[in-house]
């Protein structure tokens, strides 16, 4: 007489195994993900500072160029040519900027039109920045006139 065969029933153990592998897949799946979640957060970043370094350049140029004009503005078209060079390297701290002023006297009485420009490096490239105006003339014969008071004021009462 044949017997039949016995009733196939896994094994705990070969049932643990399976169980770990997908253990194992899961958690290389969820490492990958995280990889790639990473990389991109590190290259939003660096394209974040990278922004935010443009852009505080390109405010200290505009300041710097707003200097110039205004020493344009109150030395007047005249007298900033005796005062002050018409290009040259900006102060410290921002020895890394060097400015260029050109100005186009406009005929008699019409204003000069200025040109304030603001040049430096920038990850190895030439950048610059350039800010124009017109500026009028001083008319009448006292162009810096005396600003000092007539009588000494007393600040001690």
């Amino acid at each position: 007489m044949v017997t039949p065969p016995a009733p196939y029933f896994p094994s705990r153990f070969g049932r643990s195994r399976a169980r770990r592998a997908f253990a194992l897949i899961e958690a290389l799946a969820a490492s990958v993900v995280l990889g790639l979640g990473l990389v991109a957060v590190m290259g939003l970043t660096a394209r974040a500072i990278a922004a935010q370094t443009r852009g505080e350049r390109l405010a200290i140029a505009a300041m710097l160029a707003d200097e110039r004009l205004n020493l344009v503005l109150a030395s007047g078209i005249e007298g900033y040519e005796s005062s002050f060079a018409l290009r040259g390297r900006c102060e410290e701290p921002f020895e890394d900027y060097s400015y260029e002023v050109v100005i186009n006297e406009g005929s008699a009485g019409d204003p000069a039109f200025v040109i304030a420009e603001i040049y430096w490096k920038s990850g190895g490239r030439d950048q610059s920045i350039s800010v124009e105006t017109l500026i009028a003339p001083r008319l009448g014969d006292d162009p810096d006139p005396d600003r000092r008071p007539d009588e000494t004021v007393d600040r001690s009462e």
